[in-house]
C-alpha cells in the first residue's frame, strides 16, 4: 500500500528508475522532477501556463511534451498537501537549483510541515541530510533564477556552492565558456564528452552543453 501522508522528490528519471530497481523506498510515493532549471529562463509564477511555456521553448519540446515529461509527474506534489515531503537530490550545482524551483514553489503554496532534503552522491547514496521549512525560497527563488543576483544568505550550504556556480558558469570569463573557446578544433560530440568529464560539480548534461557549444561558435 503507498503510504500518501509522505511524498519524495527525485531529481530526475534517472535516479526515479534506480530507486525504482533497486526497491529503495519501495512502498513510498516518489515521483521525479525532469528539469534542468539551472539552464535557460523561468517564470515568477512557477508550474503555471506560461512557466511550461518558457521551459519548453528552453527545452526545444512542444509544451504537450515538456507537460507530459515535467509537468504530469508533479501532479501528486501540486494536487495534494503532505504531511512530510523528502527532497532527494545530488550535489551538483544542476541539482541545487532544481531542489531550489522545488523549495520556491512549496514557499510559493505555503507548505507549513517539515521538509527533509537528502543530498546524495553521483551513485544516488545518501551522504548528508537537512531539515528545512519552505520560508524564504520564493523570494530566493526570483532573486537567483530571475534576477541572475547573489543573496547575501543562503542556507543549505551545498545550495550556497550551487547558486554560485550558477550565476557564473554562463559568463564570458566562466571556466566552461573559456574552455570551449579553446577547444575550437573539437567536433561538437568531442567536445560534449570533454565537458561532462571536465565539469562534473556541474551537473549539466549534453544536451544543455551542445546548445552552449552551438551558442558559442555562432558568436564567434
Amino acid at each position: 500500500m503507498i503510504r500518501t501522508h509522505k511524498l519524495h522528490i527525485l531529481n530526475g528519471q534517472e535516479m526515479y528508475r534506480h530507486f525504482t530497481e533497486t526497491r529503495f523506498l519501495e512502498y513510498e510515493l516518489k515521483i521525479p522532477f525532469n528539469e534542468a532549471m539551472c539552464y535557460g529562463n523561468t517564470s515568477a509564477d512557477i508550474f503555471s501556463n506560461e512557466f511550461a511555456e518558457i521551459r519548453s521553448k528552453v527545452h526545444h519540446v512542444t509544451r504537450d511534451m515538456y507537460s507530459e515529461v515535467t509537468l504530469q509527474p508533479l501532479e501528486p506534489l501540486v494536487d495534494h498537501e503532505f504531511e512530510r515531503i523528502e527532497l532527494w537530490f545530488d550535489v551538483d550545482m544542476f541539482c541545487q537549483i532544481n531542489y531550489l524551483t522545488i523549495l520556491a514553489w512549496l514557499d510559493q503554496a505555503n507548505h507549513q510541515n517539515p521538509i527533509t532534503l537528502h543530498i546524495v552522491d553521483d551513485q544516488f547514496e545518501p551522504i548528508e541530510h537537512y531539515s528545512l521549512r519552505a520560508q524564504g525560497y520564493y523570494e530566493l527563488y526570483k532573486l537567483v533564477l530571475m534576477h541572475r543576483s547573489m543573496p547575501d544568505s543562503i542556507n543549505p550550504p551545498p545550495l550556497k556552492k550551487g547558486v554560485e556556480l550558477y550565476l557564473h558558469y554562463l559568463k564570458e570569463d566562466s571556466e566552461i565558456i573559456k574552455f570551449i573557446q579553446q577547444n575550437q578544433h573539437l567536433t561538437e560530440n568531442e567536445l560534449v564528452a570533454e565537458l561532462l568529464m571536465s565539469f562534473k560539480e556541474y551537473g549539466l548534461g549534453d544536451l544543455q552543453y551542445a546548445d552552449m557549444i552551438k551558442k558559442s561558435r555562432l558568436s564567434q
